[in-house]
């Protein structure tokens, strides 16, 4: 394929998905990513879209959100892999909420098969895939119908979480920074999760490669509040997601990376990121910044680095050099 057939293909997959990760255009155009990248720069030069990382954008898509039929096309097998990881984390009888979103989605297939469990949302997607699962328990929130995302917002899904707690949050996002945290492009939908994040004592948050360095315009999750990253691995080119990974690692959050078969993915030597052992006892309540016991006020937790922490920081590092 020549260059300019590559290129048109590229945009005709932006336009109508909205935002396409470089994997996937890779694919479609079989192509190297290394190329893809170059066609994307050359695109992005001439006005007709925005790079993001790890993917491409329409121009303008700092403030654009894409609806549920373009998301539920993108980056599916990262999806599938983070929702497999992430569902390991939920115990027999645990109480929790999970948000709106396509990942949320995925992980609340998998999540049927766990008995005693209490599930609150605001996501008709997930309750509808939970809807069968005899042993669990499905609370919906009040709220007004976002048909963008089939989610219930508004101040009736937030006066519903008042008094509730429950052991973690499982949110998604538009996008996930070490600056900011994880955030999204809409307004509504930023403040029922917020209230999501209130009611949890542990957050953890699912963001495929595509969503780290990218930055939208209504923050729902301080870096500080988020307990566990759970993402996909991103390739070897790409600097920016390892970089971001180091960032929100030395921040305290606990990154947890499925591998291409689901699961923790391993590095060099076979060494496996320890993203499934149990959530930290040491995290605040949201709300809360980590601070050290008996320290003068609020500031980045500094504990006793464990043998599994050390791991996950090499684990990390090795990406980054890559």
């Amino acid at each position: 394929m020549f260059a300019a057939e590559r290129r048109q293909l590229i945009l005709e997959m932006v336009r109508a998905n909205g935002a396409v990760s470089l994997r996937e255009l890779a694919r479609v155009v079989q192509t190297s990513e290394v190329t893809v990248r170059r066609d994307v720069r050359a695109l992005e030069a001439e006005g007709l879209l925005d790079r993001r990382h790890g993917g491409a954008v329409l121009p303008g898509g700092f403030t654009r959100e894409s609806g549920f039929p373009q998301k539920s096309h993108l980056a599916t097998a990262e999806k599938t892999a983070i929702a497999d990881l992430a569902a390991g984390l939920v115990e027999e009888g645990e109480a929790i909420v999970v948000g709106a979103g396509t990942t949320t989605q995925e992980l609340a297939r998998r999540l049927a098969r766990v008995p005693g469990l209490t599930v609150v949302t605001n996501s008709l997607l997930v309750a509808q895939a939970l809807a069968h699962a005899n042993r669990v328990e499905v609370v919906m929130t009040g709220g007004t119908l976002r048909g963008s995302n089939y989610a219930l917002v508004g101040s009736g899904a937030e006066q519903s979480l008042q008094g509730l707690r429950v052991s973690r949050a499982f949110l998604s996002g538009s996008g996930l920074t070490a600056e900011r945290g994880l955030s999204t492009s809409n307004m509504l939908s930023a403040s029922v999760d917020r209230a999501l994040v209130q009611a949890a004592a542990e957050v953890v948050v699912l963001a495929d490669h595509t969503k780290l360095g990218t930055d939208t315009m209504f923050q729902t999750v301080p870096t500080d509040v988020i307990t566990r990253l759970v993402t996909d691995e991103p390739s070897a080119q790409d600097d920016r997601a390892a970089t971001e990974l180091q960032a929100l690692a030395d921040q305290g959050v606990q990154i947890a990376v499925a591998g291409p078969g689901g699961g923790a993915g391993s590095g060099a030597g076979g060494e496996t990121t320890p993203a499934a052992r149990p959530p930290r006892r040491d995290m605040p309540l949201p709300g809360q910044r980590r601070t050290h016991p008996g320290g003068p006020g609020p500031q980045p937790l500094r504990s006793a680095v464990s043998l599994a922490e050390q791991q996950q920081q090499a684990r990390v590092a090795d990406m980054r050099r890559r």
